[in-house]
């Protein structure tokens, strides 16, 4: 017998509705929690831009080949890694008015136009949001301490940075010029000292003329500088134990350019020339090889130590000297990075690379951290001062300014990640 295929449907009854309108409800709670979380690591203040939020889900952070144990990590996150973000939004946090700025730098006083763009770009790590900087409680937290820069004019344009940020927070901040800073402030407020202590080479360089040197030079010499690679220049070698926190860095002077084949570096070691004679990037490497000791050993343990990586050029048509141009108004794209640095392409600006490799390796065995602030400054072409130099006759004179930074500008991100790092540190004691 064939049973039949029918069957007579019964109504829900109202305590079975209300038991599977319950069930969809968990689950729907659920799911939005599962996906909340999910969502958690990205930015509230992300612009609404889709092609962002698909490369967040699309593109996992890539570690970098050259990566060491120094690496940038603050709360889980890699801040080298990312991407500039247009905003139109975002503001910045002060103006040509800083009391701290250097003329060269201050680009909107010296009639650039486009300011407002070029601080418009924001920069998001791949895996988590960048906290920008809040002037007074960053300031409450250093109270009573002090940061100081040891280096060349590239940190400089990062100390001025970092000033005129700060004199948001205590208008009544000073300038500062003691225990040999080359410039640097002070913000009565909260007891805060914040110095730059100029040292190109970190060692010590004296030029020797080719009437007095002894022993004399070569013929067809003007003469040399003698670098004592063993010995901190005058600038900074008492005030190790003066700092709570200290930022060095060193490299863009390593280079024909400042020091030419008729004026060279020759290094001494102990009062002795060191030979064979080494080139340039031999005697960075041996700077290093007696400076970073130095440091660890002079410099007290509870000073929080970083080195600054190189600060990229982005010279395009020729070198500084040679009708080299950086008049571009927008970030360079992601596809164009490796054509302008890889070494292997021998570009203009591929000394950033080269120099960074030379100072990873002789950092690897000291407690120096690495303020690695290359690669997202390698995008932006766009916010150097160029021909706005604040005076007519400086792009004749010097060329092009392709490697120090517009300010308000990129620098004040760097100063978003220091901050975050010694704010780290610090709460970590």
């Amino acid at each position: 017998m064939m049973h039949s295929m029918t069957s007579t449907k019964r109504p829900f009854t109202s305590t079975q509705f209300g038991c599977l309108a319950l069930s969809l409800l968990l689950l729907a709670s659920t799911f939005i929690y599962i996906y909340s979380s999910f969502l958690s690591g990205f930015s509230t203040k992300f612009p609404n831009n889709p092609q962002i939020l698909s490369k967040y889900r699309d593109s996992h952070f890539r570690q970098p080949s050259n990566a060491t144990n120094n690496k940038i990590h603050i709360l889980s996150c890699d801040y080298q890694r990312g991407k500039w973000v247009y905003d139109p939004d975002r503001v910045p946090r002060y103006g040509k008015d800083c009391p701290f700025h250097r003329s060269a730098w201050n680009c909107i006083k010296n009639g650039r136009e486009d300011m407002d763009r070029i601080n418009s770009w924001r920069w998001v790590p791949w895996d988590c949001n960048l906290p920008g900087i809040n002037p007074e409680d960053f300031l409450n937290l250093m109270k009573d301490r002090r940061i100081g820069f040891i280096g060349d004019s590239l940190n400089e344009n990062f100390l001025v940075a970092l000033l005129c940020t700060l004199h948001v927070a205590d208008r009544g901040a000073k300038k500062w010029k003691r225990k040999g800073a080359w410039r640097g402030g002070y913000f009565p407020k909260y007891n805060v000292t914040v110095g730059y202590h100029r040292a190109v080479l970190l060692a010590r360089y004296e030029w020797q003329s080719s009437r007095t040197s002894n022993p004399p030079v070569q013929d067809g010499l003007m003469g040399f500088y003698k670098v004592d690679v063993d010995t901190p220049a005058d600038d900074w070698i008492n005030v190790p134990k003066f700092y709570d926190v200290l930022v060095f860095n060193t490299g863009h002077w390593w280079g024909k350019d400042k020091f030419p084949d008729d004026k060279p570096l020759i290094f001494y070691k102990k009062g002795d020339q060191i030979l064979p004679h080494l080139n340039i990037r031999d005697g960075l490497e041996e700077v290093l090889k007696n400076m970073i000791p130095y440091i660890q050993r002079e410099v007290p343990k509870r000073v929080l130590k970083f080195w600054r990586t190189q600060s990229p050029r982005h010279f395009y048509g020729g070198e500084w000297n040679k009708n080299g141009s950086c008049l571009l108004k927008n970030p360079l794209g992601e596809d164009q990075i490796e054509a302008w640095f890889n070494p292997k392409n021998n570009g203009v600006n591929r000394e950033a690379r080269e120099v960074n490799s030379i100072i990873r390796q002789s950092l690897l065995d000291s407690n120096i951290r690495l303020l690695d602030l290359t690669h997202l400054s390698e995008f932006r072409a766009d916010a150097h001062p160029a021909i706005w130099l604040g005076r007519q006759d400086a792009v004749s004179i010097w060329g092009q300014d392709c490697m120090h930074w517009c300010l308000p500008g990129v620098p004040d991100t760097w100063v978003d990640i220091l901050a975050a790092l010694i704010k780290d540190s610090f709460e970590k004691g």
